[in-house]
């Protein structure tokens, strides 16, 4: 009886709640118009072949009863470079979508450009039709095309135990030149073959995907050779508004041991937002040659911005800013800088307690944990070493390699090292240089009070007569890679 009564009062309640639900009406008041999060859909520019980010569009019906859209359509149709994403389902047409009253209705938009001719951005449009009871409104689709290399990885290769994807771009004997004509999208690693060079010129603009790079095998030689005006960019293949300071998109430049004469170069770059901006070793051998850098900024990179072994670097008018882990890594080697600025405010989520800006060695420790040694030598000349630490510099020596560092006319954040040590002539310690933006980073000075101003050694600044900017430092000489300009 509890049962059959239960059962009866339940029954009631369900067709009572059924006779108090209110019917949908669907309004056909053609002087009805629907709402839209925008009037134009503007894209990021978008390499060719290669789709786009997902956009969203929002459709609001703002009335108390129910609306149907009768067709929602690209006008492009089928031959539209872009598609719509309703319900789950990609098409380019759909019909009959009801929007519940002051509810809305979630659209995505993709586009995929076909390449053309054309060496220069192109613009790419559409429109998105709607019809609601015979009322047409219309909603703009934008989006900048860009033709592009592209350099697809067909190959696979394993260094250390990790694979390698890879196309050879310079091979052996072959020298490659790149140009700005169009940019280069790498997937996979840009390589260089032993006895191959590759030679960037000015202004060429080059994307990797995540897990991409350059890497130039043993005996192969990287040049790049940008100006001030023109300089060469590597950053991640996203260019989305929101991936502008993103680290860790792409993986690295790695160059392996060279050979004598062969010098990789590197003048008036940008490399950015990747893992490792930089990454020379000396691993199959005694590397015969040095990398040389020169008016170039390496920055916001999730691990190192110059991670070295056992290599020889020149780096003048150098910026290394910002940097998950530390900025300058080197495990032994024969390092100079000139007139270098070495910032790290790093403050991303990966790596909070990022290590020094600066940290040299001159042992490791190997697979069975024994030390094994190399000789370290380093100067640092009219530089600037500073960050968030209490120390940018670190050093790891061991008395049975020699070691031997020295700073001249530096400015250096630390509370374990001072001027009446070894290795530190006339150099500042601890005073805020006043760069112009920390976290950016922009490391020009911007206060008339900076410590740095007028502070350099001549006959470094002789070296490099004009800085990061093209400003003369010549009489004068500031710290750092930048001349303060704002008397």
């Amino acid at each position: 009886m509890k049962t059959r009564y239960f059962l009866f009062i339940l029954a009631i309640f369900l067709l009572t709640g059924y006779s108090c639900k209110k019917n949908s009406i669907i309004n056909p008041n053609a002087n009805l118009r629907l709402a839209f999060s925008a009037d134009t859909v503007l894209f990021d520019t978008v390499f060719t072949s290669l789709g786009s980010a997902t956009y969203e569009l929002r459709i609001y019906n703002q009335y108390s009863d129910d609306l149907k859209i009768s067709s929602i359509r690209l006008i492009g149709g089928e031959s539209s470079p872009y598609r719509i994403n309703l319900d789950g389902e990609n098409s380019t047409e759909f019909y009959d979508k009801i929007i519940p009253a002051n509810d809305s209705l979630f659209s995505f938009l993709r586009v995929t450009i076909n390449p053309n001719d054309l060496n220069t951005p192109f613009v790419v449009e559409d429109e998105l039709e709607f019809i609601t009871n015979g009322n047409t409104q219309t909603v703009k689709l934008l989006a900048w095309g860009q033709n592009a290399n592209y350099i697809v990885a067909d190959k696979v290769v394993n260094i250390g135990g990790e694979p390698y994807p890879y196309h050879i771009v310079a091979d052996s004997l072959e020298t490659t030149v790149w140009t700005s004509e169009r940019p280069y999208v790498i997937y996979g690693y840009a390589l260089i073959n032993s006895y191959g060079t590759l030679k960037i010129e000015k202004g060429t603009q080059i994307y990797c995907h995540q897990g991409s790079g350059i890497l130039s095998w043993s005996d192969g030689q990287l040049i790049i050779d940008g100006t001030a005006e023109e300089p060469v960019i590597v950053r991640g293949d996203r260019l989305e508004t929101y991936y502008n300071d993103t680290p860790g998109q792409w993986e690295q430049i790695l160059m392996m041991d060279g050979r004598a004469g062969a010098d990789h170069r590197i003048s008036h770059a940008i490399i950015r937002n990747g893992t490792i901006g930089l990454n020379c070793q000396s691993a199959l051998k005694a590397t015969e040659c040095a990398l040389r850098i020169d008016n170039t900024i390496v920055e916001n990179q999730s691990g190192y911005g110059l991670f070295s072994i056992l290599y020889a670097v020149e780096a003048k008018n150098f910026v290394i800013a910002n940097c998950g882990f530390a900025n300058f890594w080197a495990f032994g080697g024969d390092y100079r800088f000139v007139h270098s600025t070495i910032a790290n405010y790093w403050n991303a989520n990966e790596h909070n307690n990022n290590e020094n800006a600066v940290t040299v060695a001159n042992y490791a420790i190997d697979g069975n944990n024994e030390p094994f040694y190399y000789p370290f030598r380093m100067e640092m000349n009219n530089c600037i070493i500073y960050g968030k630490q209490k120390d940018e510099i670190k050093t790891v020596f061991g008395p049975e390699a020699d070691s031997l560092y020295t700073f001249d006319h530096c400015l250096i954040k630390s509370e374990k090292y001072n001027g009446n040590m070894a290795g530190f002539s006339h150099c500042l310690f601890n005073l805020d240089p006043f760069f112009a933006d920390q976290m950016k980073p922009d490391c020009h000075i911007d206060s008339i009070a900076s410590p740095v101003i007028g502070m350099g050694n001549p006959l470094f600044g002789n070296e490099m007569p004009y800085d990061l900017d093209g400003v003369s430092r010549i009489g004068t000489p500031d710290l750092g890679a930048y001349q303060y300009t704002g008397y």
